[in-house]
């Protein structure tokens, strides 16, 4: 009779891990779904944690909802509608600019050429910067000839995602009850304080991250536009993107101002000197001060762990690996420790 209450038990457990596995290969297999239902999900572990707050004030739950999902939405529209014509504007003139990039570099590379010719008596060949020009050439027109799919996804998600959050913020709580119930009572209680954790683990490090990327991009922004150099908007938004990436992203941030630096005043100006050193300034702040006091204390991660973390990520998923691996590993690290604990009954690690 033990027997076979041991293997119920097992068969419930296998049962729920298998539902979940499906469940996600299932989601993860729809992109148009996925994408959206994540982002969704990410913004309800952010802003959920303010529902209990206007509760205690007294508003009812659905109340509490309506405030903070109209907030969110008045938040979000006026950035969206004062910024899109400034981003429209500078990614046109960006693309006036090009030419004059493309001139520089033509330019730059002759005379590197004759250097070297001079001084080694070894002719580079003009291929391989007709190469080079031709890939970002190619590379250039994909990107234009799927402005307008992408912008059709944009917008799906747009009309997608805050219908997902609002229910995320209003069901949430029975969502959460329905999917509990599915769990076996042998592993409930773990299941119940790990999918806590986890969410919260989550959802302050998207929040943090958020706020350094800000924190970052402003600077930048008020910095360029001090100096008086071009796109300044533009360059401050992309690298406020570009820090969301882990170790890789200052640099990809810096490429575009370096480049246009190069191309506007030379390597020898104040100006270009002046553009590094507000990059390195920016990137000090936030790895001296922003990182350490933000992102580190809610991951609680070794740095050699995030290291391994960042490169296992971008080697199976990409950029985008890069940017969920800290999360991942931190979720990791959650799970394990508290497998280790029931194993050597050592009781629950918080």
């Amino acid at each position: 009779m033990k027997m076979r209450l041991n293997s119920n038990k097992k068969k419930k457990i296998i049962f729920f891990f298998l539902l979940i596995i499906i469940c996600i290969g299932f989601i993860w297999s729809l992109p148009r779904l996925s994408i959206p239902l994540l982002i969704a999900y990410v913004l309800y572990l952010i802003i959920e944690p303010t529902i209990p707050q206007l509760i205690k004030l007294g508003v009812g739950r659905n109340l509490a909802v309506i405030i903070i999902f109209l907030s969110l939405a008045i938040i979000s529209i006026i950035p969206i509608v004062v910024l899109v014509p400034t981003i429209k504007t500078e990614v046109e003139n960006v693309g006036i600019y090009l030419p004059k990039v493309e001139t520089y570099i033509k330019t730059q590379y002759e005379g590197t050429r004759l250097v070297i010719l001079q001084k080694m008596g070894v002719e580079i060949s003009n291929e391989y910067l007709k190469n080079a020009i031709v890939y970002v050439t190619d590379n250039l027109q994909k990107i234009i000839i799927n402005i307008p799919k992408l912008l059709a996804s944009l917008l799906e998600w747009l009309l997608v995602i805050p219908f997902l959050l609002f229910f995320f913020l209003k069901d949430g709580f029975s969502f959460k009850r329905i999917i509990l119930k599915l769990v076996p009572n042998e592993i409930f209680e773990r299941t119940y304080y790990l999918s806590n954790e986890l969410n919260k683990k989550i959802g302050d490090y998207i929040f943090a991250k958020f706020i350094e990327a800000s924190i970052v991009g402003t600077i930048i922004f008020i910095g360029l536009l001090l100096m008086g150099v071009r796109f300044a908007f533009l360059l401050g938004i992309v690298a406020a993107f570009t820090n969301i990436i882990p170790y890789l992203g200052p640099f990809l941030g810096l490429l575009p101002a370096v480049i246009l630096g190069l191309v506007e005043h030379g390597i020898q100006s104040p100006e270009f000197s002046g553009i590094l050193f507000l990059y390195l300034a920016a990137n000090i702040i936030d790895l001296g001060f922003v990182f350490p006091i933000l992102v580190s204390k809610m991951v609680n991660l070794h740095p050699i762990i995030v290291v391994i973390s960042v490169i296992i990520g971008s080697h199976y998923l990409g950029v985008a690996g890069m940017i969920i691996s800290i999360p991942l590993a931190a979720a990791f690290k959650l799970v394990v420790t508290q497998i280790y604990s029931e194993i050597y009954g050592r009781g629950r690690v918080h």
